[in-house]
Order: C-alpha cells, then structure tokens, then sequence
C-alpha cells in the first residue's frame, strides 16, 4: 500500500526493537501497533485522498491508523467488535461499491486474515487450508457475481493477491539458539524469519562465526546484507541478521505451528498470486513475476493520480495492461 520496502516503510518484522524508544513493537500490542510513528511513506489511501480521490477500506493493515493524519473515507477498526466475518467484509464491499457516484469510493481495499492461519497451522497444503482457500475463492466468487450486476460493472478493476507465501516447517528442522550461541553475546534477539540480533560489546565476530558453521542458515552482518534481500539500512535492524534456509527455524524453542514464511523471497514457496480483471486488464494473459512493490505505482495509474516516492518499478506492471493513455 506505500510501495515500499520494510527496510524503508519502517515495520521490518512483525516484531522488532526500537533502538530509540527502546521498547519492542509487536502487530499484536495495541500501543504499539496504533502508534503512526512507526508507518513511513504515504498510503495509497493518503495518496488518493490528498488528490481527491475518495478510498475506503475493511481492515487492510494500517488503515484504521492515523498514518499522515489520514485515514480512507470509509473504514472498519480492526479492534472493534464483534469483527465482521469473511462474508460480511463482501457484502460491506458491494455495500460501497453501490453508494451514489458522489459518495463512492474509487479504491476499496479489503482484507481477508485467512489462508494465513490456517497454513500456519495445518501448513500449505493441509486439508483445513485447502477447505479455506475454497471457502475464500467462493466469496471472491461473491464479490464478482455482486460486481457484474451494478449499472457500472464495466468500469471496475478487480485485483486478487496476498502478501506472502507459506511452507511446511517441523521441529526436526530447528537450530536453538541456546546450542550455539552464550548469553553474553547479545542484549536480545527479536522476530522470527528473520531473526534480528544485537550483539553486547564487541561480540558480533563471534556470534557471526559461531552462525556461519550451520548448514542451513545464512548469517548477515547488518552491513553485509546482500542487496537482493533490500534490507539493512533501518535503525531498527539488528547488528546481524539471521535468515534460515526455507522450513527450518531458528530460535529459542520451535513454534507450534507447521507452516510458515518470512524466508528469502527467491523462494518459489515464498512467492503469491496474482490475479486481475476489468478494462484496464488484459485478457488471458499470464506474465513474468514481479516486486509487489509494483502494485502501489499500478493502483496510482489506474486512478490516474500521481504517486508518491515509492520502491515500486512501473514498468513491471506495464505487462499486463491492456491500454495505455497519456493521461495515465
């Protein structure tokens, strides 16, 4: 939604430590995770709005937050309750969709926090997922039987994608952080896949030549970080970071889940969909992958505002898209 980078965008794990604040931010603690400070970059919503472009969104992360003092139009307060179902987040949809023209919002983001918990706990290719997924592919079904019959059916843009991927884990595949490194070498070690660690003293040679012997871990000096992964420069970042290879685990003791993401994205595992239709759209057409930084500078082009700085590289979305304009 920024087209930005963690590293850039600020939040570079779902857990991680405030070297300034010193306190650890964490997606699950109120405090934390409301507090605008930590959300840099403009929004595709703050973007569209300061161009007089009306936006809306059901619980799309960060949109109930007051990032540049701003918010979409419309929005739903994740914290609210009771939260609404998968099914409702549709029909709130179509609801916004059917406003008169004054009043309708040209972008609506909508999130679904599924397939995520079920691949985490029966893994990608469990049974509860596959039941999940069909579930969810027949609400986006909904969304487009509801699409099809509003007067200006032909006019809608529709993108389907997700933001991240998901593989099996197990406990077998686990380094502990207690086998390999002394608590004396490091103040604390925050977020998993990957793990930031920082280093007491002069200690990072030896944590990093203690982590570089294992098979299946890649070990990063924060300033060595290879810039593929396009991460390393933020303050938040640990003195070194820890990339396990794909399904192993490293930390403390094993998670309790058996699937799980945050690995290096040349992963194919890592990889997500994306699906599009509408008049902007080509027809059929199956394309190269891309960043989904990307998706930020496509959505600025199909609401033909300009965007702001971003990461995002136009020219990955130019693939897919029907038409161009000059106006766009």
């Amino acid at each position: 939604m920024t087209g930005l980078v963690p590293d850039h965008h600020g939040i570079v794990n779902n857990s991680f430590w405030d070297r300034a604040k010193n306190i650890q931010y964490s997606i699950g603690d109120s405090l934390t995770r409301n507090n605008p400070e930590y959300y840099k970059g403009k929004t595709i919503w703050a973007t569209a709005r300061q161009q007089g472009v009306k936006t809306a969104s059901v619980y799309w992360v960060g949109s109930d937050i007051p990032i540049n003092d701003n918010f979409p139009e419309y929005y739903k307060v994740w914290a609210e309750e009771p939260r609404l179902i998968f099914s409702q987040r549709v029909d709130t949809t179509l609801a916004w969709l059917s406003k008169p023209q004054a009043d309708r919002p040209r972008l609506i983001t909508l999130y679904m926090d599924e397939p995520d918990g079920s691949g985490h706990r029966s893994g990608p290719r469990g049974q509860e997922t596959k039941a999940t997924v069909h579930m969810l592919d027949s609400l986006v079904g909904k969304l487009m039987a509801g699409i099809s019959v509003l007067p200006y059916a032909d006019s809608i843009n529709l993108i389907v994608t997700a933001d991240h991927g998901m593989t099996d884990v197990s406990p077998e595949r686990y380094y502990k952080v207690d086998d390999y490194l002394k608590p004396t070498w490091y103040d604390r070690i925050v977020g998993a896949n990957p793990s930031s660690i920082f280093a007491t003293g002069d200690n990072v040679d030896s944590i990093y030549n203690a982590l570089s012997k294992l098979k299946h871990l890649k070990v990063y000096r924060k300033n060595k970080i290879p810039k593929s992964l396009k991460y390393g420069t933020n303050p938040n970042i640990g003195d070194l970071i820890v990339v396990p290879d794909l399904g192993w685990q490293f930390g403390f003791k094993p998670a309790p889940i058996i699937g799980a993401h945050g690995y290096d994205p040349k992963h194919k595992d890592m990889s997500v969909i994306f699906f599009a239709y509408g008049p902007d759209f080509k027809v059929k057409y199956k394309g190269k992958n891309f960043n989904n930084t990307a998706i930020y500078p496509l959505l600025c082009y199909l609401l033909n505002i300009k965007q702001a700085s971003n990461d995002g590289n136009s020219k990955q979305f130019r693939q897919f898209i029907r038409k161009t304009s000059d106006n766009k």
